[in-house]
């Protein structure tokens, strides 16, 4: 234990009270170990010149560079003096500046050619980086003790550089460092002797003498390789207890049931589930069915209701048939060529639709939901949605990189009569070449059996047809003839393409499978796709869904193109609610949860109507629950709770209430995770009789759920069609304060977008109605004004964080005054009585307002397609995920989106590179790493969400997923082996110095 006292002992009884209390106030250092444990970021080598080009701009920073220039300027006449010294090395230059007293002693030692350290903080003036009044060592100053044993240092090994702040630079640091390195050995090692020799790894003391003090790149490297070990083994050690300890939670095991409600709404489906989705299905299962409770992030966007337009094509045995003329009954293809009856039919009122272009000239309609299998040579087959298609349809050169693979030929039989031989038919329309009706294939041959439309082909083909490489092509048929030919082409599994030559004439490419080949050439290609080449915009039609009662759920749509739908996370609930237990969906906002309810209770049909919880005959019933609901209605909604009779509630934190009470809750699913903290998932899990099963819905995961998945704290299921983004909009950054004339362009292009027929949404992070607003006039709004106005008010971007953020009734008065006037402006936010929020989001949808000046009350689950433009002001007070989710709400429609982010930061400023970083992307998950990287991942094992205050000091959550997961399996067995670490004293004493009392009340909460 007094090994531990030593790296406890305060700083103050080594370092003195001051430098003490700067460490403890500035850095959070408080003993010795806080110290030891306070890496260098980087390391200086003899004669290297930090790149001034690169420094960011308002951190404290120390460089090492040398003087190329020194001058004293005079002003006030004479009275007063400014010395700026340049300094280079040869990427850039950095201005220092000096007043007043400080001037005369770096006007005598920064001289030119002059080598030193200099620490201060980045800033920005008249446009060109600066360091003010900044702290300075010289490294080649002669005769000087101190300067000789700082260039004795700077020669002979590498330089730790230290995370610094203003008020203690970072040499001082190291010197303190220096005190402080002698209690290194006294460090009690956590890792076991066995994983420490078998990994090779640095003995602890070893480690942190070097890591402060290294001789080469190769001792820095094994110093770190020990350090993240260090801190990735302890923390999987606190999880993986953790996780024993959860496998000792007694939860209701929820096994699935069959022919229950389940298996009843499967049958009904228009799904069907990839591979990937039925892995994930099976995930979730086997984990419900266990009796611990599942805890799982499900990483993707579940959508419901895909639908094709009513005049879209269908195959059936006889035919195609338009999609509206499906009812409960008609026979129709699946896509590996058999038989199956529609047992389904779900109107989706009017939507708007897209056509797929596809490489042969063969076109499908059908809404944004709809998922498509399609295959790259880089991906392999893949489920998209349309979305998902429009957002990432070409190669980076331009060429189309999804192809969608042709259904099996089948048997067709219209019932009509073929008076001619097929192929004498083909022979005479190749050679009459007529334009319309008499130069058509009659429907008859159309629908007919297999090998009669192969025959037809073959006499088109050897009548008219020639070889054209190892294809054939049919020369100038007119425009009828030459759409019949390319159809029976398909139908029997062939490739054709039309080529447009002269007066409505196309010349047809022909290529079909093995003997079938039209110019007898023996085997053709195998296996043809058709390459998505455009999706275009059609508008808004009635669309319908079907289900098909086949084990594949597809069917053969338009041009013999195969369509897939698929479904997960209602699924997860109906299996719960066959066990006899409820379940809960938790959405962030009143709208999303209502558009959850109603996509639910549409999906369901009637088996959304039911009274018997578990009963499949009679289903269940699916409740809403939301904050605004009247009283009456809310009254049934917590009855039918209470008593077991609703199976299903969706809402909104109304469900976190005491009132709120279950039956039997058996699983709660959390949409939009970032939206909740954790003490109102951790509320809603508490109201289970025994701890719920948890599944967390997202796209874009906050940075602390990726580091948990990263740790493997959380189990992770990946949807396979997980869309690249939302539709393709375009994202700019807007320099307010560097570009002024960006702003007016930016009011510009909104007032293009409403003169075209489209509307607009300007985002603020505040309402402007807040009573903590100081008012005009005031003593505390005076002081502000002029201590932003000061010269010791700081940076630029000092001032702009210092401003209260923009205010969405400031702003729309503005705008309605100035850069809008003459547009209808209109306000929403949370404040609004709900009937008001309601008739201005109606009135928007409806086109009746130009642009809408909004909070984020918008952010999930608003869908106004014809809104083309948003600005987001004061872009940078928003958070990687919510500027996501935001964007989100716009390329909707038949118009490409337009996002611009406002920002009056600098260009410098960590914060305009997280807003070009999203601007740069439209992958969700992608702009969580981004996340994470900027914004660290908060306390792993705290409550924070994310931000600066983390468990990790060495360790990087995406740089060292290896190290994690190794840590991860070691930690494992060890405590299987030992649970309560009875053989690791010293791994237990490193357990209890991680985790506070606060950690540990958080990680039994879960």
């Amino acid at each position: 234990m007094e090994r531990v006292a030593a790296l406890d002992e305060p700083l103050k009884n080594i370092l003195g009270g001051s430098t003490a209390k700067v460490l403890a106030e500035h850095l959070g250092l408080q003993t010795v170990g806080d110290l030891l444990h306070h890496y260098p970021r980087r390391y200086a080598e003899r004669g290297e010149l930090t790149r001034l080009a690169d420094l960011p701009l308002d951190e404290h920073v120390t460089v090492v560079a040398q003087v190329a220039d020194a001058r004293v300027h005079t002003f006030n006449g004479g009275r007063g003096k400014r010395l700026e010294v340049t300094l280079t090395d040869g990427s850039g230059r950095l201005r220092l500046v000096f007043f007043g007293k400080g001037v005369h002693k770096p006007h005598k030692e920064l001289l030119p050619g002059r080598r030193a350290m200099f620490a201060g903080k980045v800033s920005v003036f008249n446009r060109r980086l600066q360091l003010a009044h900044p702290e300075y060592q010289l490294l080649d100053k002669d005769g000087d003790d101190s300067g000789a044993d700082a260039v004795s240092a700077f020669a002979n090994q590498l330089m730790p550089i230290y995370p610094a702040c203003q008020q203690m630079a970072s040499w001082k640091i190291a010197k303190a460092v220096d005190a402080v390195l002698p209690s290194a050995p006294d460090a009690v090692d956590p890792l076991p002797d066995a994983l420490r020799e078998g990994r090779d790894l640095l003995p602890l003391p070893d480690a942190l003498h070097t890591i402060h003090r290294p001789r080469t790149k190769a001792d820095i490297a094994d110093a770190r390789a020990r350090l993240k070990w260090d801190e990735a083994f302890v923390l999987q050690v606190a999880l993986a207890r953790r996780r024993l300890a959860e496998t000792q939670l007694p939860a209701v095991p929820r096994a699935l049931k069959a022919d229950g409600l389940l298996d009843a709404f499967d049958g009904k489906l228009p799904f069907t589930l990839t591979d990937g989705q039925q892995r994930v299905s099976r995930e979730i299962f086997d984990d419900l069915a266990t009796s611990h409770p599942m805890h799982r992030l499900l990483q993707g966007e579940v959508g419901s209701g895909k639908a094709q337009p009513l005049d879209a094509l269908v195959l059936t045995p006889r035919g195609f048939r338009p999609m509206g003329e499906m009812t409960v009954g008609t026979e129709v293809v699946v896509p590996s060529g058999e038989r199956a009856f529609v047992d389904g039919v779900f109107p989706q009122g009017e939507r708007e639709v897209w056509r797929l272009e596809l490489s042969d000239g063969s076109t499908v309609e059908c809404d944004d939901e709809h998922l498509w299998i399609v295959a790259s040579r880089h991906t392999g087959e893949r489920v998209l949605t349309t979305r998902a298609l429009r957002a990432d349809l070409l190669h980076p050169d331009g060429r189309p990189k999804w192809s969608i693979a042709p259904a099996t030929p089948v048997d067709l039989d219209g019932g009509d009569d073929r008076p001619l031989d097929p192929y004498v038919l083909g022979t005479e329309l190749a050679e009459r070449r007529a334009d319309g009706p008499d130069g058509r294939v009659p429907d008859a041959y159309r629908n007919a059996p297999l090998k009669d439309r192969l025959a037809l082909v073959r006499g088109l083909m050897d009548a008219g047809g020639r070889p054209a490489g190892t294809n054939a092509v049919f020369r100038a048929a007119p425009g009828p003839l030459a759409d019949d030919l390319a159809w029976l082409v398909r139908s029997v599994g062939g490739h054709a393409r039309q080529i447009p030559v002269r007066d409505g004439a196309h010349d047809v490419f022909v290529a079909l499978r093995d003997a079938a080949s039209p110019d007898g050439g023996g085997p053709g290609p195998v296996g043809f796709r058709r390459y998505v080449r455009a999706i275009a915009h059609v508008g808004r039609k009635p669309v319908q869904c079907i289900s098909v009662a086949h084990p594949e759920h597809a069917y053969v749509t338009d041009h013999f193109t195969v369509t897939h739908n698929t479904m997960v996370a209602l699924r997860a609930m109906l299996g719960v609610v066959d066990s006899g237990g409820q379940a809960a969906m938790l959405a962030p906002t009143e709208v999303l949860a209502q558009q959850h309810h109603r996509s639910i209770t549409e999906m369901m049909g009637e088996l959304a109507e039911g009274g018997l919880l578990g009963g499949a005959e009679h289903g269940t019933k699916v409740v809403l629950l939301t904050g605004s609901m009247g009283a009456a209605a809310r009254r049934q909604a917590l009855l039918d709770l209470v008593t077991g009779e609703a199976g299903i509630v969706v809402g909104t934190h109304a469900l976190i209430e005491d009132k709120v009470q279950f039956h039997d809750l058996g699983l709660v699913v959390v949409d939009e995770q970032h939206r909740f903290g954790v003490e109102q998932r951790d509320a809603l899990r508490g109201k289970g009789a025994q701890p719920p099963h948890l599944l967390v819905m997202t796209a874009t995961p906050i940075p602390r759920t990726v580091a948990m998945t990263v740790f493997g704290d959380l189990e992770t299921s990946v949807l396979d069609q997980l869309p690249a983004g939302r539709s393709p909009i375009a994202s700019h950054v807007v320099p307010a304060k560097d570009k002024p004339h960006f702003l007016e362009r930016t009011w510009e292009r909104v007032r293009e977008e409403v003169a075209a027929g489209h509307q607009a949404y300007v985002v603020c992070p505040r309402i402007g109605d807040e009573e903590d607003t100081p008012k005009a006039g005031t003593k505390s709004a005076k002081g502000a004004a002029q201590k932003a106005g000061s010269p010791e008010a700081g940076s630029p971007e000092d001032v702009a964080e210092k401003r209260p953020p923009l205010a969405v009734l400031d702003i729309a008065d503005r705008l309605a005054k100035g850069p809008l006037s003459g547009l209808k402006v209109a306000v929403l936010h949370g404040r609004m009585a709900p009937d008001d929020k309601d008739a201005v989001m109606q009135k928007f949808a409806a086109g009746a307002l130009d642009v809408l000046v909004a909070t984020t009350v918008i952010e999930v689950g608003v869908n106004v397609p014809n809104a083309t433009a948003m600005v987001i002001m004061d872009a940078d007070r928003f958070g990687v995920s919510q500027l996501h989710q935001l964007r989100g709400r716009v390329g909707r429609g038949s118009a490409p989106g337009l996002c611009l982010l406002v920002s009056e930061m600098p260009e410098a400023s960590p914060a305009r590179a997280r807003l070009a970083a999203v601007a740069a992307t439209l992958d969700g998950f992608e702009l969580s790493r981004i996340d994470l990287e900027q914004r660290r991942e908060g306390d792993v094992l705290g409550q924070a969400q994310s931000g600066v205050r983390s468990s990790l000091r060495m360790l990087a959550v995406i740089d060292d997923e290896e190290v994690i997961a190794a840590a991860r399996e070691e930690a494992t067995a060890l405590v299987a082996a030992d649970p309560d670490l009875t053989g690791y004293p010293e791994l237990r004493t490193a357990l209890s110095a991680l985790l506070d009392d606060e950690r540990e009340q958080y990680l039994d909460k879960g």
